[in-house]
C-alpha cells in the first residue's frame, strides 16, 4: 500500500463522508472525484492507497450496514430495503450481502430476531448517564461542599 500526502486526506475524507451521506443515490467514481476534487484516476488510486478499499466497495459495505441495520429494526421487506439502500437490482443486492454478511438477508433478519435486539453500545449509555455541567465524577468527589446560605435552625423556624 503507497503513501498518500497527507494534504490530500481531507479532500478524500470529503469523498468518503458523501458515501456515508448518500449511500442510496447512484453514486459514481465522477462523483467521488469531484467531492475530491482530483481525477479520477488519482482519486482513485489514492482512496484505495489512503483506506485499503476501492471507493466502490466503500460504498457497497456501507450500504449492506445500512441494510442490516433496517433488517434488525423494521418490518420493511427485503425488497424494499435493497432500494433504500441504492440498490436497484434484489439479486445483486442479495449476492452482495451474502458475500458480506455470509448469509442471505432473509436469513439475516430471521437470526436478528431470534436472538432479540441488539445490546445498546456502552458510548451510547455513557453518553445520556454523562453529568450535565461537563465534569467528572471524580471532580465532584473531590470538590468542597457547597454552602447556599445558613443553615436553618429547627428550633428557630418553629418559634417563629
Amino acid at each position: 500500500m503507497s503513501r498518500v500526502h497527507p494534504a490530500l486526506l481531507p479532500h478524500l475524507r470529503r469523498a468518503k463522508d458523501l458515501a456515508d451521506r448518500c449511500y442510496a443515490e447512484p453514486l459514481d467514481l465522477a462523483a467521488f472525484a469531484a467531492a475530491a476534487g482530483c481525477s479520477r484516476h488519482h482519486f482513485l488510486r489514492c482512496f484505495q492507497a489512503a483506506y485499503g478499499e476501492t471507493p466502490g466497495r466503500y460504498l457497497t459495505r456501507r450500504r449492506i450496514e445500512r441494510a442490516r441495520d433496517l433488517l434488525r429494526h423494521t418490518n420493511l421487506s427485503v425488497t424494499e430495503i435493497c432500494h433504500l439502500v441504492g440498490f436497484s437490482s434484489l439479486g445483486s443486492f442479495s449476492a452482495r450481502f451474502s458475500g458480506l454478511v455470509g448469509i442471505s438477508p432473509s436469513r439475516y433478519r430471521e437470526e436478528a430476531t431470534r436472538s432479540g435486539p441488539a445490546p445498546i453500545p456502552g458510548c451510547f449509555v455513557l453518553m445520556w448517564t454523562r453529568p450535565h455541567d461537563n465534569s467528572s465524577i471524580a471532580e465532584k468527589r473531590t470538590a468542597p461542599a457547597r454552602s447556599y446560605g445558613r443553615p436553618v435552625d429547627h428550633e428557630e423556624r418553629e418559634g417563629t
